[in-house]
């Protein structure tokens, strides 16, 4: 069974102090985690995957979050920390889950891949959702405890524990 590194929404809205959604300190600790899980990936051969937040500027999200990374703009970027090589998949999102609405289960079900290995932000929003979606299509679901965050640490925390408890995802140490 083939194994796949999905990073979710590592872009400059969400890491970077001056970001239109700054997810707060925490990015700066999980970047580094996140380096070693690309350098683990590359080295292992699996494939790398890259999830990103990716509104129209009228999006329904905005309703709930302020405006955010928008199409087209400097805070829809991946963050040049954990940049994609060339030839690993890079797939805009318009909802929480990457799976909705995209080509991710297709990307991942042509090359084979039954477990993915999820890092990046946040916790009780992109990666839980991404998650439960993940394990309704039938992957097994990894969790890089150290790799992933939230703005509201409390949530993160209930997410590790829905992850884990309730969906079954495997929660694993970098």
């Amino acid at each position: 069974m083939k194994r796949a590194l999905v990073v979710v929404d590592m872009i400059e809205d969400f890491v970077h102090q001056d970001g239109a959604l700054y997810c707060g300190p925490s990015m700066q600790r999980i970047t580094p985690v996140i380096q070693h899980e690309l350098a683990r990936a590359r080295g292992a051969g699996e494939l790398v995957v890259y999830l990103t937040d990716n509104h129209l500027p009228d999006d329904a999200e905005f309703q709930v979050f302020p405006p955010h990374a928008i199409v087209g703009t400097k805070g829809a970027a991946i963050v040049p920390e954990v940049a994609p090589r060339a030839g690993e998949i890079v797939i805009p999102k318009r909802r929480y889950s990457g799976f909705f609405g995209t080509d991710l289960d297709i990307t991942l079900r042509e090359r084979d891949v039954g477990v993915i290995r999820l890092v990046g932000d946040c916790t009780n929003i992109c990666v839980l959702y991404t998650a439960a979606d993940a394990r309704n299509l039938g992957y097994a679901v990894e969790v890089v405890a150290e790799g992933v965050t939230s703005f509201d640490e409390e949530a993160h925390r209930d997410a590790l524990r829905e992850l884990e408890k309730t969906l079954g995802a495997k929660i694993v140490h970098a």
